[in-house]
């Protein structure tokens, strides 16, 4: 039986009861897709998940996509390691939604903890539903007329700008061209409609002049992040978070230099944004 501990009013819940490294039925896989959808990211403690565990679970929601930018583990290319060092600390530090800058982002994404710090290195998780919500009518209406652009290589402009980085990203890059998509998404299996531009990879609003669509994202952008939206994940190894792209941002707290951390990630493929 399922232990259920809800984290925050807006989202989140830690799932107590279930073993990921043991084979699942498809009554569990249910089970967690149903939890997903209810509090759009869920926690599992202690697990004990190897690569093909990993791959599996993803695999229960749907095809599992790869990233052009990180390094992968050693036999699953679809398992990306995101590693931050004394030597090489992480870059991403904006509130966003992973990998908008693709025709169809992903769904949801899957996240592993190998190496964690002592203290710090939290995750922030915000529901754009909820900040939907929040709209007034009038915006919630002006809004979901609108169309956005995301760019891959606005999220990646640091790692563009170091030596060496546009020719190692150049083939990403040419092969991910910005994309657009509704300010409002409509989550596809829940009907919810929710925020969908992210200060990592949204670029601006069409039809808008840039001081229009700066200020108007500067103003979502804080929107987003009102803490009565959030909920804070505190990382422990063996931690896996699902979180659900589709209505969701998120943020790394980076408060742990010169500390080790190290997770390994999956996403599955999404459907194109409506």
């Amino acid at each position: 039986m399922l232990d259920i501990k809800p984290m925050a009013g807006a989202l989140g819940a830690e799932i107590y009861g279930l073993d990921l490294g043991q084979a699942l039925g498809e009554s569990d896989f249910l089970r967690i897709r149903k939890l997903l959808n209810e509090y759009q990211v869920i926690f599992f403690r202690d697990q004990a998940i190897n690569p093909a565990n990993m791959k599996a679970l993803a695999l229960s929601f749907g095809p599992v996509q790869t990233h052009p930018a990180y390094e992968t583990v050693v036999g699953f290319p679809e398992i990306t390691i995101l590693e931050s060092t004394a030597e090489k600390p992480t870059k991403i530090e904006a509130w966003h939604t992973d990998m908008t800058f693709r025709p169809h982002p992903p769904m949801a994404t899957m996240l592993k903890s190998d190496i964690v710090p002592d203290r710090g290195g939290d995750t922030l998780w915000s529901s754009m539903t909820v900040a939907y919500d929040a709209l007034s009518f009038h915006m919630q209406r002006f809004l979901e007329e609108l169309t956005a652009v995301h760019d891959f290589s606005w999220g990646f402009k640091e790692s563009l700008a170091e030596p060496g980085g546009k020719e190692r990203l150049a083939d990403a890059v040419a092969a991910n061209p910005p994309v657009r998509h509704p300010v409002i998404r409509t989550h596809p299996e829940t009907g919810k409609k929710a925020i969908f531009v992210n200060s990592l990879f949204t670029t601006h609003i069409e039809g808008l002049r840039r001081e229009e669509s700066d200020a108007l994202l500067a103003f979502l952008f804080r929107h987003v992040t009102t803490d009565e939206f959030t909920c804070r994940f505190r990382w422990r190894p063996g931690s896996l978070a699902i979180w659900d792209n589709r209505c969701t941002q998120h943020k790394p707290v980076n408060d742990y230099f010169p500390a080790h951390r190290r997770m390994e990630r999956i996403t599955i493929d999404g459907d194109k944004p409506y």
